[in-house]
């Protein structure tokens, strides 16, 4: 039997490695437009700012753990919301899309511009489209399977 903390942190930890695996593999290895060093800082530099990028490997660490930390914090959303939205429980893919496209959302419209006020424009392009796929593909529909496991039980 699986426990309710067991299965938070399991996804957090797929969706999480799934994401920064595929952002490194994409932007850095295939694309060529930044380094995985960078995306690390640039992620803590959500909280470092500046110094995220002179900080050395703490910053890319630093980076990492906050990756992860909001990859845990998606997964418990989820896991809580689960058992009060019907459609979850219907078709756990369109439920993983739905919630990867939420993420995205949530991130690129919220926190993002909350946390760096002067962001480059969107533009409805591939960039902008690959961005959302990985999203969707690498955390939203591996939570929503993970946790449709855990209550499965119920239903």
């Amino acid at each position: 039997m699986r426990s309710k903390v067991r299965t938070i942190v399991s996804s957090g930890l797929v969706a999480g490695t799934l994401d920064i695996t595929a952002a490194i593999l994409i932007y850095a290895g295939i694309l060529h437009k930044t380094t995985a060093e960078k995306i690390l800082q640039s992620i803590a530099s959500g909280i470092f700012k500046k110094e995220a990028y002179t900080g050395g490997s703490e910053m890319t660490l630093a980076g990492l753990g906050l990756h992860f930390l909001i990859a845990f914090i998606f997964a418990w959303f989820y896991f809580k919301i689960f058992p009060y939205i019907p459609f979850f429980k219907i078709n756990t893919l369109l439920s993983g899309i739905s919630y990867g496209f939420f993420i995205w959302v949530v991130m690129n419209l919220l926190v993002l511009p909350i946390v760096f006020p002067v962001l480059p424009e969107k533009n409805l392009d591939f960039p902008l489209l690959l961005s959302i796929l990985i999203v969707i593909c690498c955390v939203g529909i591996p939570i929503a399977f993970i946790t449709r496991k855990y209550y499965a039980k119920w239903y």
